[in-house]
């Protein structure tokens, strides 16, 4: 059977690919002992690879002739077995983007309206006490219209829009939206890079003359982004950049740039923010602005900012889109409007069907992840510049409407202003994420467990949104912190690998010029400005755990794919984060040994330990919360265990860096970065474990990221295990870790011989616990544990967080029992957990080979086992009595187990 599921970039016949070695995949019913690829362009093969070994299912890299921008390739792959035969061929297409900066011709332009006081002052305005006289940057801006005339001659037969801005866009060409991507070009640290989109709109010209549209608001460039809610984070004014590449039957190409030739004006939208929301008026829409033969004479003209072409960079993965609709399960009248319940905290928008409306009727939508205990409305995301709040001004008439530049966390919708009582069918949530392959699932017996990964997924949907978030309605930033904690998570869920790339790459142009990793990323001038100011937490630019992002995204990129390129992107930037860890390391002293005298042994192995500085520590550990003003407790688990997790994510990330090395075939630095990483275990245990292997700190977290990273030494490993136990028992068999332990809980527990309380604490539903949350109606995971108390106290804290989710990793690889035992899970087990108090199970994950899937279940004290592996992968199904070879392809089996009692 030929090769299926081609693709190139992790996506399908993609265009606007932006690189110049892209990598092929695909997927084969045999195993693969070898393939062959053909790439060509207009009849002319540019890369025949010749046969190439391909034992596992790493991508293959191109190594053809250059490729050209703007360009359409076709390729070709078959595979031969190990028998020797070849495949049929099987072919696909991509198109390349511009690659490279002096491809652009077309100047950055700029309305010039943009300080034009707007007479459609809103009703958000007046909610913020804000009026016509107030500064500019404190009030909300308008969103922009700018038109472009251009004439096409005949025989066109090939159109390509490459497009971006600083700001937020939608483009149209003769009224035809260019793509379906939403909020484009997306996140960025505009101050190094900004992506663009290419899109295919050969359709929507005509001979003659034909408008190119674009819609321009703030985004993330000029809008209220981050834990403030400031606004104008990377720049006051929005600007656009555009070049639409025409090419002609008898071979010519036409450029149509964007430049003085266009024209601006006010759009319909009294102002379109991310945070705030967005005030849309019906009846300022200037009919046919973005089609011919519009009378555009009032219009004014833009300005030309220069051509900064340097930081236009193809946009990577797959872009935001709207990804699903959700319908109301309930509709609740209240005196200050309809309160619409989704069933489902989200990422997104309402759209409205309206059957009638007056002129000038104000319509508003205000948006919550949850309700008080009583049903009443309660804001849980309070604090200004953070209102949520979107309203359309009628035209007249019955009407549709969705917001267009913004998005929202929540459930429940809050609809007020409608002349007609809205109905179920006349309302629904648009979800918005970056369009991902979904390419996991997880099912079980219990309903519990089921909610529980749902609310994961949902979690993971609603803050992969352009970039990894920690939350999607208070902050959006990309936390390094909540994506290293989740990653092994996201990769069985969804094909997140060109997602997280696009990521790292921002990441690494925040990378300072020290070594230091910023917390998060993208990472604005008003970030560092505010963190240069700032005192304690909000000084912090980087911080152990959330730093070595670099490096645990990568690797587990790695692991999970096989495929190096995450590592050889990453690798230099690694080894910088090291240097300044080092360098901190030799110049500085932890505040507990101010002023002591220490023999030369003691300041020998100092020298060696990153332990100073303002760190988060195991940031939220439940016990430092209980009982305590939020503000107050939030910094008793950075004060207690930060000194002592820096110099472990330390020698973690030495450890990553020299498995990078060895990799990356540098075996000299992966020597010496290995022998680097026994140095700083060996000197953490002699300044920090005691004779017993106790540490100075007796909370959970501490044990186990000790025993996670391997700080421990043997001897003592047994003695430290029976302590964390013994902690989780005075606990109540709870969980008390943070944010850096909380991902290793479960596996330090099963690795050292307690897989019992393992099982307890997943199944432990007192707070905190995950299923209390569950039980308490969580649809997505909660940033705190207590979020809704026992005594159903609702606090104003997020609802949707990422990282908690990292159990979801644990239900695949130790419930389920999917484990790859070798990178790209060329070789992996299969070791279904029994004993999880569960009947039956269903689970899959998408590996580099295709679909790897168990089913299992279990009567009696016989369990049956259904396994689909597929072709390359070396799979073994582990059971009590031993483990027995799988073959490719789906097998059954039936296991001898324990009767549970």
């Amino acid at each position: 059977m030929a090769p299926y599921d081609l693709r190139v970039e992790h996506l399908r016949a993609p265009i606007g690919v932006g690189i110049h070695n892209p990598r092929f995949s695909w997927f084969v019913d045999h195993v693969r002992a070898a393939s062959e690829l053909e790439v060509s362009t207009a009849g002319k093969v540019v890369w025949a690879s010749g046969e190439i070994e391909t034992h596992d299912a790493a991508p293959v890299v191109y190594a053809g002739e250059s490729l050209i921008s703007n360009t359409a390739y076709a390729w070709r792959v078959r595979s031969r077995t190990a028998e020797g035969d070849w495949s049929e061929w099987a072919g696909s297409t991509f198109e390349t983007s511009l690659l490279d900066p002096s491809d652009w011709v077309a100047p950055w332009i700029e309305p010039v309206q943009q300080e034009a006081v707007v007479e459609r002052w809103s009703i958000i305005d007046w909610i913020r006490g804000l009026g016509p006289d107030s500064p500019p940057e404190e009030r909300l801006r308008p969103a922009q219209l700018l038109r472009q005339r251009f004439e096409v001659g005949p025989g066109a037969v090939r159109a390509r829009l490459f497009a971006t801005a600083r700001g937020v866009y939608s483009a149209y060409v003769n009224g035809e939206r260019s793509d379906d991507h939403v909020l484009a070009p997306g996140f960025d640290s505009y101050e190094h890079r900004v992506s663009f989109s290419s899109a295919d709109v050969t359709a929507a010209l005509v001979e003659g003359e034909n408008v190119l549209g674009v819609a321009l608001a703030d985004g993330w460039w000029a809008g209220r982004i981050g834990l403030t809610g400031s606004s104008a984070q990377f720049g006051t004014r929005t600007s656009a950049i555009w070049q639409l590449h025409i090419d002609y039957a008898d071979g010519t190409t036409q450029i149509v740039p964007s430049g003085a030739d266009v024209r601006s004006a006010i759009g319909p939208w009294g102002y379109a923010d991310l945070f705030v929301g967005e005030s849309f008026d019906r009846s300022a829409v200037p009919r046919g602005w973005d089609r011919p033969r519009f009378d555009d004479d009032g219009w004014m003209p833009v300005a030309e900012v220069g051509r900064d072409h340097a930081v236009l960079v193809p946009l990577c993965g797959e872009p935001v889109r709207r990804v699903r609709e959700v319908r109301p399960v309930a509709l609740v009248e209240s005196a200050e409007g309809t309160i619409v319940d989704f069933g489902q905290v989200l990422v997104g928008r309402v759209r409205l069907h309206l059957r009638d409306t007056t002129p000038g009727q104000p319509v508003v939508i205000e948006h919550t992840e949850t309700l008080a205990a009583d049903g009443s409305w309660f804001a849980n995301i309070a604090g200004i510049n953070k209102e949520q709040t979107d309203i359309f001004l009628a035209a007249g008439g019955p009407d549709e409407w969705e917001p267009e530049f913004t998005f929202h966390g929540f459930r429940y919708a809050r609809v007020s202003g409608l002349s007609t009582e809205l109905s179920v069918d006349e309302v629904v949530a648009v979800v918005l994420a970056s369009d991902l392959d979904e390419t996991g699932s997880f099912e079980a017996s219990d309903p519990r467990l089921d909610r529980l990964h749902q609310n994961v997924v949902w979690s993971q949907r609603g803050n992969f949104l352009s970039v990894p978030t920690d939350c999607p309605q208070r902050e959006r930033a990309g936390w390094t912190g909540d994506i290293q904690a989740f990653v092994g998570a996201a990769t069985n869920n969804a094909q997140v690998v060109p997602f997280l790339e696009r990521w790292l790459d921002n990441l690494r142009s925040d990378q300072l010029p020290d070594g230091r990793i910023p917390i998060f990323s993208p990472r604005s001038p008003f970030d560092a400005e505010a963190a240069a100011k700032a005192q304690g937490v909000g000084a912090i630019v980087s911080a152990a755990g959330w730093s070595d992002a670099i490096a645990i995204v990568p690797w587990t990129l790695y692991e999970r794919t096989g495929d190096p390129r995450a590592l050889e992107e990453n690798f230099e930037a690694m080894l910088d984060w090291i240097e300044y860890q080092r360098a901190t390391a030799r110049a500085e002293l932890p505040a507990s040994l101010a002023g002591l005298a220490l023999d030369e042994a003691r300041a020998d192995a100092q020298a060696l330990l990153y332990n100073t500085g303002a760190q988060f520590g195991d940031w939220l550990t439940p016990s430092t919360m209980e009982g305590r003003p939020t503000h107050e407790a939030i910094g008793i688990a950075p004060a207690l265990t930060g000194e002592y997790l820096a110099p472990m994510f330390q020698a973690h990330t030495l450890t990553i860096a020299a498995r990078a090395a060895a990799v990356l075939g540098r075996r000299t630095d992966a020597a010496d970065l290995a022998e680097r990483a026994a140095q700083v275990r060996a000197a953490f245990a002699a300044e920090y474990v005691d004779a017993y292997g106790d540490l100075p700190v007796r909370l959970q977290g501490l044990y186990v990221v000790a025993l996670a990273f391997d700080m421990i030494p043997t001897e003592l490993r047994a003695h430290t295990a029976a302590r964390l136990v013994e902690l989780i028992r005075e606990r109540g068999n709870r969980l008390d870790t943070g944010f850096l332990s909380t991902p290793y809980l479960l596996d330090v527990l099963c690795d050292s011989g307690y897989l019992d309380v393992a099982r307890t604490l997943l199944w432990q539903s007192e707070m905190p616990s995950w299923l209390y949350e569950v039980d308490r109606g969580a649809t997505t995971i909660w940033e705190a544990w207590d979020a809704i108390s026992p005594d159903g106290e609702i606090r104003p804290m997020s609802f949707n967080h990422c990282s908690p989710g990292s159990v979801d990793d644990f239900l695949y690889r130790r419930v389920a029992g999917i484990r790859s035992t070798a990178p790209g899970y060329r070789t992996a087990v299969i070791a279904p957990d029994f004993r999880a108090s569960l009947t039956h199970v269903r689970a899959h994950v998408g590996t580099p080979f295709g679909r790897l899937a168990v089913e299992w279940s279990i009567a009696g004290d016989t369990a049956s086992v259904t396994v689909d592996v597929p072709w390359g992968v070396t799979a073994r199904l582990l059971t009590p009595g031993g483990g027995v070879a799988v073959e490719a392809g789906r097998s059954r089996h039936f296991v001898a187990v324990e009767q549970r009692s």
